[in-house]
């Protein structure tokens, strides 16, 4: 007849046979995600995306965003717009003159800025060309006379407009794509005469391709600036712009912000 003892000692041995056999298939596991990882990270690059699933036409987007893509105020109620032109201070505070002549170089403009590597030396960092925040005009923001930076205070805002950053894309095939803006249908009578800068809303070629946080650090994404000049007061006016090049055609009906943005324009004034 077996012992109390004995029983006990035969459950704790299978106890601890049982903890050994996981401690053991555990640490294989570990070692086999650890292994698995490893190799993974051996076929990666750390200045180009080993699949990049590029978009055949980039994102748009624009600056000041409002809330829910809507830019509204009100004329003589600063407080209503003085967030917004806070937010362009700070977005454009990079494309501050003697920002980018510290970080970045000239380029002849109306060509890319190609900068290849010699086989397997890597040409890092690439250089990136200015973008000066001189070149926006009258959206430029910088303290005048008027005291009327941005348009804001007279009625005639300035919207920014970029493209979001695509890896290796040359777009225009030798001519720089540009943007335009209109209004819905329902509200074409309400828009007014636009102005652009730089001139004719283009992004110019020298600022592509875009090769990447890591390889090209100082690179300064190109803007076009919008100002509405006569928008209708106290309406509500839709308002959508588009990229415009040979090689960005075919915008998805799908992806409303694939090469083009929309959004709502209210400027109210006290009658």
């Amino acid at each position: 007849m077996l012992l109390k003892s004995e029983l006990c000692g035969d459950a704790t041995s299978l106890a601890g046979l049982i903890l050994l056999f996981y401690v053991v298939f555990y640490t294989f596991l570990a070692g086999m995600f650890a292994l698995t990882m490893y190799v993974m990270l051996l076929t990666l690059d750390d200045y180009n995306p080993t699949w990049q699933d590029r978009l055949a036409v980039p994102g748009m987007m624009i600056r000041p965003k409002g809330n829910a893509l809507e830019i509204s105020y009100t004329i003589e109620e600063t407080e209503s717009w003085d967030s917004y032109v806070q937010k362009l201070d700070n977005f454009l505070g990079p494309y501050n003159n003697s920002v980018q002549a510290l970080n970045n170089d000239v380029c002849p403009p109306d060509r890319y800025n190609i900068q290849e590597d010699s086989g397997e030396v890597r040409n890092n960092p690439k250089r990136s060309c200015q973008f000066n925040r001189t070149m926006l005009g009258d959206c430029a923001g910088l303290p005048d006379e008027s005291g009327d930076r941005y348009g804001y205070g007279t009625g005639q805002p300035c919207i920014f407009i970029k493209l979001n950053r695509v890896i290796g894309m040359l777009p225009g095939k030798g001519q720089s794509p540009y943007v335009t803006c209109g209004a819905k249908k329902e509200d074409s009578d309400k828009l007014g005469e636009l102005a652009y800068y730089p001139n004719n809303g283009t992004f110019n070629l020298m600022y592509y391709p875009y090769y990447g946080k890591r390889a090209q650090v100082n690179y300064s994404q190109p803007l076009v600036a919008v100002k509405f000049l006569n928008v209708t007061f106290n309406e509500d006016v839709n308002v959508e712009c588009k990229i415009n090049s040979d090689t960005i055609t075919d915008l998805s009906e799908r992806d409303k912000f694939a090469g083009r943005v929309s959004f709502r324009l209210r400027i109210n004034k006290k009658q």
